[in-house]
């Protein structure tokens, strides 16, 4: 049975937050020609109540891992609720609204609301309305009850003249303060574990929670409104493989869901740090400053990938391109890539390491929608299109009854590979028509050429001479060269020009408890990941 717990433990025993992971169902149903109506809205919890077998289960059949849907902002639905309280609502995407999990005692609650009016007051934002969101806690049990945060939207908007780009900018910079400034708080007091911003933005919201798929709809009340319209949803039912269940840590998140496992997040987020200091971006300025640690450890692999593409879309990268940069294809060794598309990458893995691991990742932004496989397409996604303009993708089929003579299309992701439907230009992007745009943005050869220094692999032989040494014995026990060392890894070395095939780990005793003289490099481990592959992937 799992633990119901307000909030995350912090590292005790064998658990260690660090090590958060999940294997989930995802995925999406959109109008390719960017229309919004509340059947797309119906459509993404169809996806998502059948993706319930994806889900872990408590023994309370009300506790879950989690599930979300995220969509467009749904303005139709908020100016139906503004009418009803006399208030007037600026136009579309001239306001941003924070969806938020609060404590629910008062003094903390009192507290919270207090920073999220600090900073939005100190980036010249005006929080003009606070709807709490109808909710129906009467289908939660008495445990899941004991673990549910009061829920609220805050509504906001740029003091004087207003400006959509502007003010998405602000939104990304406060959400990012104010939750930093909360986490300090909770350093003293757990209660404030329970704040967490879902989203915070003039186009998109996130309606998640610890459920199971078939309760979101249920639970979220403004869902069954059919004032609610968007023109896509991205669903998720999370399966956390090794984690405690949590209200932040289901999914979608900001910008993605995801299938699977990130198992480099230690290094990618400690390079994210250590660039903290030569980081610079003309479109944050100064701001930029303001928003550290983008990334707080303790959160899933997937927490900390939304964060990294959080920061480079709102630095003014495109999602499609900022995608490209964290999950680039296996492009070092590839014969066949295009070279100018080689060197794009190349070019990139100068300032950004990828995010690697068995992983199937959708993501939006609000005006785009898509998904990428990682390099070795561990991870299911399948997609099909319909005569009525519908593009479904998800990590399996079935999830969605559609009639078969709608249906005019159905494929698959490849490894590396990328689809993306732009909402605004009513348009699929095939990954090859994607990356050359990409790519032929700028001559990436000519930058390497002039900007990158190759060391020579090739060494002239003449410079060496082969001895003997009748000593060899003697000098390799010396270093500490066991028989073992030599038959199993060096001898395979020298006879094929690469590392012998093995088992992964180790069960031989830790080089610091030896009487012997050990090789430097016994005495350092090597952090792997050792993938969990559910039988339904």
């Amino acid at each position: 049975m799992k633990n119901v717990t307000t909030h995350r433990p912090g590292k005790q025993g064998l658990y260690d937050p660090a090590n958060e992971h999940d294997a989930c169902g995802i995925g999406f149903v959109a109008n390719i020609k960017g229309k919004k109506n509340h059947s797309i809205v119906q459509n993404g919890l169809e996806m998502l109540e059948n993706l319930e077998h994806r889900g872990a289960v408590g023994a309370d059949k009300t506790v879950g891992d989690g599930a979300g849907i995220l969509t467009n902002l749904p303005d139709k639905l908020f100016r139906d609720e503004f009418k009803k309280i006399s208030k007037d609502l600026p136009k579309e995407k001239h306001y941003g609204v924070g969806m938020v999990f609060l404590p629910t005692s008062k003094k903390e609650q009192d507290k919270s609301r207090q920073v999220i009016s600090k900073f939005l007051e100190e980036n010249k934002l005006q929080l003009f309305h606070v709807r709490d969101v109808p909710v129906k806690s009467s289908i939660l049990s008495v445990e899941m009850k004991k673990s549910e945060p009061a829920i609220k939207q805050f509504f906001v908007k740029i003091k004087g003249k207003s400006n959509s780009s502007i003010l998405e900018k602000k939104l990304f910079i406060a959400s990012k303060q104010i939750s930093n400034e909360v986490a300090r708080l909770s350093e003293n007091n757990k209660v404030f574990n329970n704040f967490y911003i879902s989203s915070f933005s003039n186009k998109i919201v996130t309606y998640k929670g610890m459920l199971l798929s078939n309760l979101v709809r249920k639970y979220f009340l403004d869902l069954r409104n059919k004032a609610y319209v968007s023109n896509f949803s991205l669903i998720h039912q999370r399966f956390s493989t090794n984690t405690f269940p949590s209200w932040d840590l289901a999914q979608p998140f900001r910008m993605i869901c995801h299938n699977g496992e990130i198992n480099t997040v230690r290094g990618n987020v400690n390079w994210m740090n250590a660039r903290k200091l030569i980081l610079e971006s003309k479109v944050l300025g100064k701001d930029l400053k303001k928003i550290w640690p983008l990334i707080v450890f303790g959160q899933s692999d997937s927490a900390c990938f939304d964060n990294a593409l959080e920061l480079l879309t709102a630095g003014g990268y495109s999602i499609e391109h900022a995608m490209m940069l964290l999950i680039p294809e296996a492009w070092q060794n590839a014969t066949n890539m295009n070279k100018r598309k080689k060197n794009f990458y190349k070019y990139y893995s100068q300032f950004s390491e990828p995010w690697d691991g068995p992983a199937a990742v959708a993501f939006t932004d609000g005006k785009k929608i898509g998904a990428t496989l990682d390099r070795n397409g561990l991870r299911p996604a399948r997609y099909f299109i319909t005569s009525d303009d519908r593009i479904v993708l998800s990590s399996e089929m079935g999830v969605l009854r559609v009639a078969e003579n709608l249906i005019i299309k159905k494929d698959r992701l490849r490894p590396g590979k990328m689809l993306l439907v732009d909402l605004e230009k009513g348009k699929i992007v095939q990954d090859n028509d994607l990356k050359k745009q990409m790519y032929g943005k700028l001559d990436y050869s000519k930058i390497i050429k002039e900007n990158i220094v190759t060391l020579k692999e090739e060494v002239s032989s003449k410079n060496f001479q082969l001895e003997k040494d009748k000593n060899i014995k003697i000098k390799q026990n010396l270093f500490g060269y066991t028989e073992e060392d030599i038959k199993f890894l060096i001898k395979p070395m020298v006879a094929n020009t690469a590392e012998a095939t093995g088992s992964m780990g180790t069960d031989t005793p830790i080089a610091v408890l030896s009487r012997q003289n050990k090789l430097l490099f016994n005495y350092f481990k090597q952090n792997f990941a050792q993938v969990t592959n559910p039988a339904i992937d």
